[in-house]
């Protein structure tokens, strides 16, 4: 039977309780340890899939197409497995799913309540991941102690240790240690009033994880140790770091994986940590600057591109170099090339999006890119607004464009396809989760990849319109990827230009701090180029 550590949170939200457990669950795999890991929300939206992205950040999506908060990147990017569907539950699917049951009669006329129908569902979603390939099950446990929505989940977790056994179970509580500038000082009443509100739902925290600006000091963590009644190594700081690829370190310094073990009653091998070392000093090497302009709809919150932007520094990573992203609206791009603020840009990213805002502007960065030799990448919405850019200004299609902002277009270079068509339901239109694409040999994906088969995750509900493949290839643009029944164009490219490719899937999904994505990793050195041939020519000019 697996282990299960469950993490909350206090005071605050966005105190870094994901990266709290991710980081722990680094630590364990490097002990030999077997790690998965879930995400429980308590919004009441069924999946993230609807969700304002202004609001809730990007969606990040399993290969079983499994549309899940965005923890899971920082889950799947630190322990490098790929979860399922299964490691995400709401409030909604719980609520969903219990109501289903109560329609066909499973509760056999009994009154359906919160304890025991709601909080045995969640109690089985906990389940549902606990399989026998794994040693130690992860659940965080979304928003913080004094939410009325969080109360089920507390309870079902609370429930859960008697359930599974004392020894089975570990409660590791986030909070914050806030430092309050006229009294120079750090204050633990947060921490105290948050333990206390935890402790009143019936959960004694056998760990609290500080989170603060500075490091507390040897008193703070003894002072909170006796005030919430845990042991004083189980007081552990996570202080600010540097990068968030450096908190598992910092957090093993801390003993945060020991205490984990020890009221687990885990024994492990001694843990290695070299290999993770060894990328943070990779990390911190990464110096050599290059600036990639991100054409964003959604800039004003950056996590809801927070995949992209990851994948864009494992790329830097793997180049010694530091990515400098420059956010840039995709509305403005017209009247900033009119300006001429994208001249010096050292590669570009166009990536996914829905709605019809901005998408001009992302078929004017594509034209920029494509004429002016700059590196671009694009995603999803990225490779509709490259297919369409290419198809009015090379091919001749005028008046060509996507169906989902024009549906009486001359040219619907980009289609539903004509099994979508009669689906209604926004939440069942979309292509989800992971696909095939055969490369075709010869291509810069092709090489890229170095495969000639590869999986991608999807999201997206629009395809290249294969009605037009042979008129767009016949005036130069390379069809470099299609599904395996050659219906679908999964990736295009330029023969002609430095790094002009674009794909329909959402490759930022699988890149991994210690493995860059192939597809960011080789726009990244297509951008260093172009910077260190630019660079070149202004010496020789001064010169």
């Amino acid at each position: 039977m697996p282990k299960h550590i469950f993490v909350t949170g206090g005071v605050v939200s966005s105190l870094g309780k994901g990266l709290t457990a991710s980081s722990l669950g680094r630590l364990l795999k490097m002990r030999g340890l077997r790690v998965t890991m879930q995400k429980l929300d308590p919004y009441i939206n069924v999946d993230p899939g609807t969700m304002n992205p202004y609001e809730h950040g990007e969606v990040f999506v399993t290969d079983d197409g499994g549309e899940t908060d965005l923890d899971l990147g920082h889950y799947e990017r630190f322990i490098d497995e790929s979860l399922t569907r299964s490691s995400n539950a709401t409030t909604g699917s719980i609520y969903q799913a219990v109501l289903a049951a109560e329609r066909k009669g499973d509760y056999l006329g009994k009154t359906v309540q919160v304890i025991p129908h709601i909080t045995d569902e969640i109690k089985r979603r906990i389940e549902r991941v606990s399989t026998d390939d794994v040693d130690v099950v992860i659940t965080e446990v979304g928003g913080t102690v004094g939410d009325i929505e969080i109360l089920p989940f507390l309870e079902a977790i609370r429930q859960f240790k008697k359930d599974a056994g004392r020894d089975n179970v570990c409660y590791i509580h986030v909070t914050l240690v806030p430092f309050i500038g006229p009294a120079g000082e750090q204050k633990t009443k947060p921490t105290q009033h948050s333990v206390t509100e935890l402790r009143s739902r019936g959960i004694q925290p056998d760990v609290i994880v500080c989170r603060s600006e500075q490091p507390l000091s040897a008193d703070l963590k003894r002072k909170i140790s006796n005030l919430c009644d845990v042991d004083d190594n189980a007081v552990v700081n996570a202080a600010d770091a540097r990068n968030i690829y450096e908190l598992p370190l910092i957090l093993h310094d801390e003993g945060l994986d020991t205490v984990a073990l020890d009221v687990l009653r885990l024994e492990t091998p001694d843990i290695d940590l070299a290999e993770w070392q060894s990328l943070v000093d990779t990390v911190e090497a990464a110096t050599r600057p290059v600036r990639i302009g991100l054409i964003g709809k959604y800039i004003q919150l950056p996590d809801a591109y927070l995949s992209v932007v990851e994948s864009l520094k494992h790329a830097g990573f793997h180049h010694g170099a530091r990515v400098e992203i420059d956010w840039i609206q995709a509305e403005e791009v017209e009247g900033l090339l009119a300006q001429g603020r994208l001249t010096d840009i050292d590669g570009l990213v166009i990536p996914g999006g829905f709605g019809s805002r901005g998408f001009e502007g992302k078929i004017a960065a594509a034209g920029h890119a494509r004429e002016n030799k700059i590196p671009c990448l694009g995603l999803c919405l990225g490779l509709h607004a490259m297919t369409v850019e290419f198809a009015r200004h090379v091919a001749g299609l005028e008046g060509a464009n996507s169906t989902e902002f024009e549906t009486t277009s001359r040219h619907p270079v980009i289609d539903l396809m004509n099994d979508q068509r009669e689906i209604t339901d926004l939440g069942g239109t979309m292509r989800l989760g992971a696909y095939y694409a055969v490369l075709t040999p010869g291509t810069k994906v092709h090489h890229t990849y170095g495969e000639p088969v590869v999986s991608e995750r999807h999201r997206h509900r629009y395809e290249f319109n294969p009605a037009y493949r042979s008129r767009l290839e016949e005036a130069g643009l390379v069809c470099s990827g299609v599904s395996p029944d050659r219906r679908l164009v999964e990736f295009i490219e330029l023969a002609d230009h430095p790094y002009w490719v674009a794909t329909q899937a959402h490759p930022e999904f699988k890149s991994r701090p210690d493995r860059a994505h192939p597809l960011f990793r080789d726009l990244v050195g297509a951008a260093l180029e172009r910077r260190a041939s630019l660079e070149k020519e202004s010496l020789s000019v001064r010169q």
